[in-house]
């Protein structure tokens, strides 16, 4: 079923060949870069964690939870564990590679505005308690809005409507194409690519922003998941930064990270790796969605956008994560102070049962008291932890307690949306449970 063998590189650590945990958690402190190890370097059983991570997985793929899926493990800066499994697609024709590109999903609101925002209150530019509405200014005319705080939207906590179907905007009630919104023809008016030969109007993005800006907003303030801001941060980031939203990206994240296959519209790189398919859509593209993000509402935004969109391997994802875990720093550079990146990391409103970072997701509460199936996301995780997950079938989690980084690649959605046992057979948690089991067992074991 695997299309590849624990990797097994030289132990790469600071150019050495052996180091006690010490020195590791030393050179983690000081931002050191992810390298290659031998998972028996943490004395931990392979062969049983092998067999483990086989079973689930192949249970996974025979209940079609996926077709194929691929994880990443990183402990103290060191891959320990790189393996991809089953194949792109239920024919079992293109088996998945460790090279392989993944549409991110909803784990593009962590690795796309965050690290945008984050350095931006580090700059002085936003104030998480300050009313939104002093950068977002359509905002100051909604009496319900106009006192949010970006606290308050980044947590979950500011009673904004979750989701908002913008592709029922374009749709006629026979499934045709609105001309006045979407075109099989590019011009001088229709110049962003939706998908491959679907252009969408250039100004569809200020109709969706007043969508939103008049949408409700709830008075119970408590924890509501919603995305709606992260259709507008792009937006908001290109007025601070005076530079486009994907560029700053480049410039000050993935490339200086080294993530070389790591952004949007991959399928206008050219890039050597494959990428994996989506769903087969049969409302809006009418076909399988390959290489253009599979969030409609990102799609209507020319595929760059805040709540989906972002493309990479696993690779590429355990750098940034990485970053993340070592607090804002990576192979010696600084990317996000380590106080901003600690609050954006921790939980904002316990008292209103809210468990949420600021724009991470943190775990349950009460999760180390939990089962397996009631946990979110293994229930061994510290309360320090934090990551996303992706409606696609991704998921990443960093553990600064641990030192840990978890990466989790599917395509869940594959060939419908409706297929969702990667959620009720809790394959993803289960699969990093192994991983925390077997180092307490080799902590056990340590004479």
């Amino acid at each position: 079923m695997r299309t590849s063998l624990i990797i097994l590189f030289g132990f790469l650590s600071l150019g050495l060949q052996s180091q006690e945990n010490r020195q590791k958690k030393l050179s983690v402190s000081k931002g050191h870069g992810l390298q290659k190890s031998y998972i028996s370097s943490y004395h931990l059983d392979s062969l049983f964690i092998d067999h483990q991570v086989d079973s689930i997985i192949t249970n996974g793929i025979k209940n079609q939870a996926f077709p194929g899926a691929q994880i990443l493990i990183a402990k103290e800066g060191n891959i320990i564990f790189h393996e991809a499994y089953g194949f792109h697609t239920y024919d079992s024709i293109q088996p998945v590679a460790l090279n392989d590109i993944y549409d991110l999903a909803s784990v593009t609101k962590i690795l796309g505005p965050l690290p945008a925002l984050m350095k931006l209150v580090d700059d002085g530019k936003l104030d998480l308690d300050k009313p939104f509405s002093t950068y977002w200014k359509p905002w100051k005319r909604r009496k319900d809005k106009k006192d949010l705080t970006l606290r308050e939207i980044l947590a979950h906590q500011a009673g904004l409507v979750p989701y908002i179907v913008f592709l029922n905007k374009t749709l006629k009630n026979n499934g045709r194409f609105k001309h006045r919104f979407l075109r099989k023809k590019s011009n001088i008016r229709f110049e962003n690519e939706a998908f491959e030969g679907v252009y969408v109007k250039n100004r569809f993005n200020h109709k969706m922003y007043r969508i939103i800006n008049r949408s409700e907003v709830s008075k119970d303030k408590k924890y509501l998941y919603s995305g709606l801001s992260f259709l507008i941060f792009p937006e908001l980031i290109a007025e601070l930064t005076g530079k486009h939203y994907d560029e700053y990206l480049q410039e000050e994240f993935y490339k200086p990270l080294g993530m070389k296959t790591f952004g949007f519209l991959p399928s206008t790189k050219n890039f050597d790796n494959n990428i994996v398919p989506t769903e087969l859509d049969t409302l809006y593209r009418h076909t399988l969605t390959k290489g253009w993000v599979h969030d409609e509402n990102a799609s209507l935004l020319g595929g760059i956008s805040g709540n989906a969109g972002l493309f990479g391997t696993a690779d590429d994802l355990a750098k940034i994560m990485q970053m993340y875990m070592q607090y804002g720093i990576y192979n010696g550079k600084r990317y996000i102070s380590e106080n901003t990146l600690k609050e954006f990391t921790s939980v904002q409103y316990p008292e209103n049962e809210n468990r949420r970072g600021l724009g991470f997701d943190k775990p349950y509460f009460n999760n180390n008291e939990l089962s397996l199936a009631d946990a979110y996301p293994a229930p061994e995780v510290s309360k320090e932890s934090f990551g996303h997950s992706g409606f696609t079938g991704t998921f990443v989690w960093a553990d600064p307690e641990n030192q840990l980084v978890y990466i989790f690649l599917s395509n869940r959605v594959y060939p419908t949306r409706e297929n969702r046992n990667l959620y009720s057979l809790h394959i993803r948690s289960a699969i990093q449970q192994i991983f925390y089991q077997a180092f307490e067992d080799a902590k056990q074991r340590k004479p």
